[in-house]
Formats: C-alpha cells, sequence, structure tokens
C-alpha cells in the first residue's frame, strides 16, 4: 500500500500557522513512509473563497518548502461537481441518502425542540423507513439530499493521536449532503475527495473529530476502505487562549516571514510544537522525516513561544552558508537604501555578524554599517566620546595610514603598541573608533570590522 496524505485548505483568507504545522505533519508522515503528500483547495465557500487566497496558500507553501507530490494537478472541490452529484444519485439509488422538503421553519422549530430536549436536531420525517408512511410533497419547496445515517449501535476508530473514539449514533444527524440549489456539502465533498484521491491516512485538527463520524459513515455506504485519522490538537497562543488576529496573535504563515523568520525555522519551530524527540531543539527537515511518527504527537494543545521561535531562527540563521544568506539580506539592504554590495562583500560580513541576530531584519541592521556610518546614539557619544578622544582618533588615524599589512591581526597589533603609547586600556581607543567608523558602540571584534571596511573608508570615516 502506498501512503496517501492530504492538506486540504479552504481559501477563505490567509494560511495560518496552525493549517502549516497540519500540512507539515501530513508532508513528514508521507515522506518517511516513502508514500505521497496531496494538496486539496476546499473551495466550495463560493461567497468566501478567493482567488487572491488560493494564491496565498500556495505561496505560502512554497516559502516553506512544503513540496506536494500532486503540484501540476492540484485537486479543486469546485472543478468535480459533476462527480459529487454523480455520487449523490448513487446514494440516492440504493437507498442510503433521501429527498428533504421540510421549510426553514419547521426546521427551525425542530432546531429550538434538540436545544431543550439535547437531542438530535433532525426529526428525520421524510427518512423512508419500512412501514413509515411520509408527508405529502409540498408545493414550492426544492428538497435537499439528506444522508441516511445509522441509528443504532456506534461509530468507532482509533485515532493515531488520540487513542480509541467512539460516537453513538443516535447522537448524529441526519446532514444534508446537497443543498437545495443541487450545491455539495463540506462533509459529503471531503469523503468523495478523499476516495478518489486515494487518501490513506488524513491528518488534521481535531476541530473535525466531530465530523469524522459522519465521514465514516458515508465512506462505509459508498462501500470504500476507510483511511486511518489522525487529529493534531490545536495551536494556542501565549495566554493559553485560542490564536486570533483580532487578539493580537501573529497567524498568518507569511507575516512570519516579513517578520524575518527563516521557513527552515519556522518549520522546525512548528515541528516541536506538540511532537518531540528526546530533548532535540534543533534539527534539519531531513532528521525530522527520519525521527517523525505518530505516536509520539501529544494529544494536548501547544502554546505560541515566540522567544523559542526567534532562538530557533537564530540558530538556523547561524548554520546557513553566509552565500545563502547573502541572497536573503541584499533585498533587505536594498529596502534601507544600500545597493552595492560588493565591497565589503556581503558574505565576507555576514559571516562576522550572523550570530549576532535572531531574524533576517535585525540582520540586516547589523551589516548597515559596513557600507555606510551610522548616526550615533547620543547615549553612546556621552558615555563613549570623552574630550580627548577626537584627537586620539585623528593620532590613531595616522597609525592606520602608516600600515603596510592591512589585516585584522595588524590592526590588532596596532591597538596593543597604540595604547602603550597613549597609556590606555582598550577601552579608551575601541569605543570611540566604533562611534567614529560604524556609529554604533555594538559591533564584533573591532579589528575584524575594520579590516573589512577597507582601509581608505575607514580612515576617510575617522577623519570625518
Amino acid at each position: 500500500m502506498t501512503v496517501k496524505t492530504r492538506f486540504a485548505p479552504s481559501p477563505t483568507g490567509y494560511l495560518h500557522i496552525g493549517g502549516v504545522r497540519t500540512a507539515l505533519f501530513s508532508w513528514a508522515f508521507a515522506r518517511k513512509h516513502k508514500g505521497e503528500f496531496l494538496l486539496r483547495i476546499e473551495d466550495t465557500d463560493l461567497v468566501r473563497s478567493t482567488a487572491e487566497s488560493v494564491n496565498i496558500i500556495l505561496d505560502g507553501m512554497d516559502w516553506v518548502g512544503l513540496n506536494y507530490d500532486n503540484a501540476g494537478n492540484v485537486v479543486y472541490q469546485t472543478r468535480r461537481f459533476d462527480r459529487y452529484k454523480e455520487v449523490i444519485a448513487e446514494l440516492l439509488e440504493k437507498g442510503a441518502a433521501y429527498y428533504c422538503y421540510c421549510s426553514k421553519e419547521e426546521l427551525e422549530a425542530m432546531r429550538e425542540k434538540a436545544e431543550k430536549e439535547g437531542t438530535a436536531t433532525y426529526d428525520r420525517r421524510w427518512r423512508p423507513e419500512a412501514g413509515k408512511t411520509l408527508p405529502p410533497v409540498p408545493e414550492g419547496i426544492e428538497p435537499v439530499v439528506r444522508f441516511k445515517t445509522p441509528t443504532e449501535g456506534v461509530t468507532r476508530w482509533h485515532d493515531l493521536v488520540k487513542g480509541e473514539i467512539s460516537i453513538p449514533n443516535e447522537a448524529l444527524d441526519d446532514l444534508i449532503i446537497a443543498r437545495a440549489d443541487g450545491t455539495p456539502t463540506y462533509n459529503f465533498c471531503v469523503v468523495v475527495d478523499d476516495f478518489d484521491m486515494g487518501v490513506t491516512h488524513v491528518i488534521r485538527g481535531d476541530d473535525h473529530v466531530n465530523n469524522t463520524p459522519k465521514q465514516i459513515n458515508i465512506l462505509q455506504a459508498m462501500g470504500a476502505k476507510l483511511p486511518e485519522y489522525a487529529h493534531l490538537p490545536m495551536i494556542l497562543n501565549e495566554q493559553g487562549k485560542k490564536i486570533s488576529k483580532r487578539s493580537g496573535d501573529t497567524v498568518a504563515i507569511t507575516d512570519f516571514g516579513a517578520m524575518g523568520i527563516l521557513p527552515e525555522a519556522m518549520l522546525n519551530y512548528l515541528a516541536r510544537l506538540g511532537w518531540a524527540h528526546g530533548d532535540d531543539e534543533f534539527f534539519t527537515m531531513e532528521q525530522f522525516i527520519q525521527w517523525f511518527d505518530l505516536k509520539d504527537v501529544s494529544p494536548s494543545p501547544s502554546r505560541m513561544d515566540l522567544k523559542k521561535l526567534y532562538w530557533i531562527n537564530a540558530e538556523h540563521i547561524k548554520a546557513m552558508p553566509s552565500e545563502k544568506l547573502a541572497e536573503l539580506i541584499a533585498p533587505r539592504l536594498a529596502v534601507r537604501g544600500i545597493n552595492d554590495t560588493a565591497k565589503p562583500a556581503l558574505e565576507e560580513v555576514l559571516a562576522l555578524v550572523k550570530d549576532r541576530a535572531q531574524d533576517l531584519n535585525a540582520l540586516a541592521d547589523e551589516c548597515l554599517y559596513f557600507y555606510e556610518k551610522q548616526t550615533p546614539a547620543e547615549a553612546d557619544v556621552q558615555k563613549h566620546w570623552d574630550d580627548e578622544a577626537s584627537a586620539r582618533m585623528l593620532r590613531f588615524a595616522d597609525k592606520l595610514e602608516a600600515l603596510t599589512e592591512w589585516s585584522a591581526d595588524a590592526i590588532h597589533e596596532l591597538f596593543k603598541s597604540f595604547c602603550d603609547e597613549e597609556g590606555i586600556k582598550m577601552g579608551k581607543l575601541g569605543m570611540p573608533l566604533r562611534l567614529a567608523v560604524c556609529g554604533t558602540a555594538k559591533t564584533p571584534s573591532v579589528d575584524a570590522v575594520l579590516a573589512l571596511i577597507g582601509k581608505e573608508e575607514v580612515l576617510r570615516r575617522v577623519r570625518a
């Protein structure tokens, strides 16, 4: 059997982090078992679904690097209405579905009664049964199609995350599978899609647990082999509440990219939300695939921890080759007005500073003073620039100009001899020098910084 999983977002807005975590676990499970990971766009909500949202989903999947195996044949539900009608007709023919002619007023009365009595909402008045007389068909009402849910026994399955789950069938409604206008409903489309796509493992959020018994019953009525189910717990915000943009939470995956988070770090972080492999925190997706197993997924909700996300991001920044990192930082520098990063070479700059930032935006800021002196903070000037600083910088510039070898080692040796001549400690030279050359008191080793910026530019800045 070839393992097949799917990710099935609805294009009604952004691609949120909970969806990406679901996609990640589905992707990893398929890759672990040498199977297929498929993408399906559930766009039957014709009012809220938009082409823009579809593109956001596709772009988001591309950004995080979760490659799906049907890239040239993504399934769109709105393109499958003929197939849904075909299956509905088959269910009607075999008596597994029926027409219901209830009016809105009748349904509202049933709903109020069900709320008081704690019973299923629909009283099954149009459900055909042996020896039962159905009401006369009313005029002017287009019927819906309802699925004939079993009324006895239980629907049970072994959930690969939550364990054994069973739902009494008497608690389930005869759900509508086609509306009065003929359009199919969500739970029905999902079933037909999973069947036609050959999905073997349905890995999704646990907000779908209540849908599972409905879908199992439809699959059984179709004579289909049931997939295995795994329902993932929710991701909560740092306060332990449901994540919401309304609460100021960062939700959309594209927002994290704008925050300077690497996609590799995002996936690494999401993998650790509800799953663990010993004490491992920082790992590659290749390692994750090798280690991943649904039995290690916690059934309890996880909490977002932005501090941990930024820590993991910093680790991935450090591990990334400087050449690749330069491709990500150059556009951010261009936005900051720095377009020429050839001198000094951005790759060399990043090799020096990439362990000093937790996100790409902060890293771009860390590179600025290599190309253009920044405006010093008044507090730094007050703290490090004394009455002797200007004259001392000019004397040191003369020493720098006399250097025949321009390297970090040579500059470092000059620091020691100059401090001995001036009778000062290194701080009296190094901190004002940082302000004079870089415009900030916080840099890596100042000899390495000067070596990279270059002799001519360093002298120009110091003597300015």
